[in-house]
């Protein structure tokens, strides 16, 4: 048997068997590092949509038709514009869909027009220009209406408001992504890049309809 304390003395190589078993071994120790420093990174939390101003043109009575259908009033159909189906969803800040809530949406006719004494009630009397509906279980809400269209001084946008019974969760204002009026309207341009991100959408064929996707969240 050689000398271990000879010069020439050399351990034997680890076999290739017992090699892959050591590495192997190592791996497993340092899974559970790796895996707590995966599971550590924190998940982005969800930021409230901003608000933003109602405006002078919120209905002084809200009309008797204020269904999700505001291309309809009545036994009036409204034939200006460009139909649009506006949507989307309504959370919590914890992501849960906030149940017992409604969304209301107001609006300009294609001329430019409110339904309010203040705008001198020129809007199209079969433009219905408000409506609401009740928050579905899922958080989802959905309205058939105008895709927005300018008035003066301002770039082509939606009014929507969330209430949940008598408290109002949240006032802000829908735009049109690749407007090229939102560069010059001071509401859009005092978005900072979230809220910009989130009030602006496109309105884009899906199936045979134009439609546009709002996902809103409020603090309740």
């Amino acid at each position: 048997m050689p000398d271990p304390r000879h010069p020439t003395f050399s351990l034997p190589a680890p076999r290739p068997r017992l090699a892959r078993r050591r590495q192997a071994a190592l791996a497993l120790l340092a899974a559970p590092w790796v895996l707590t420093g995966v599971r550590a990174q924190p998940t982005e939390p969800l930021r409230a949509t901003p608000r933003q101003t109602e405006g002078p043109f919120y209905p002084v009575a809200l009309p008797s038709d204020s269904d999700h259908d505001l291309l309809k009033n009545g036994a009036l159909r409204y034939r200006g514009g460009t139909p649009a189906w506006v949507e989307g969803t309504v959370v919590d800040l914890d992501g849960r869909p906030l149940k017992g809530a409604q969304v209301e949406i107001w609006q300009c006719d294609q001329a430019g027009h409110y339904h309010h004494p203040r705008d001198g009630d020129r809007a199209d009397p079969a433009f219905q220009g408000f409506g609401r509906v009740a928050l579905g279980g899922d958080g989802t809400w959905r309205f058939h209406t105008l895709r927005p269209a300018p008035y003066s001084g301002r770039t082509p946008h939606i009014h929507l408001k969330v209430r949940l019974g008598q408290r109002e969760l949240l006032t802000t204002q829908l735009y049109v992504e690749g407007d090229p009026g939102n560069a010059r309207d001071f509401l859009w341009r005092s978005l900072d890049t979230h809220g910009r991100r989130v009030l602006t959408q496109p309105y884009v064929i899906d199936g045979q309809a134009l439609r546009a996707r709002y996902a809103l969240v409020v603090a309740a």
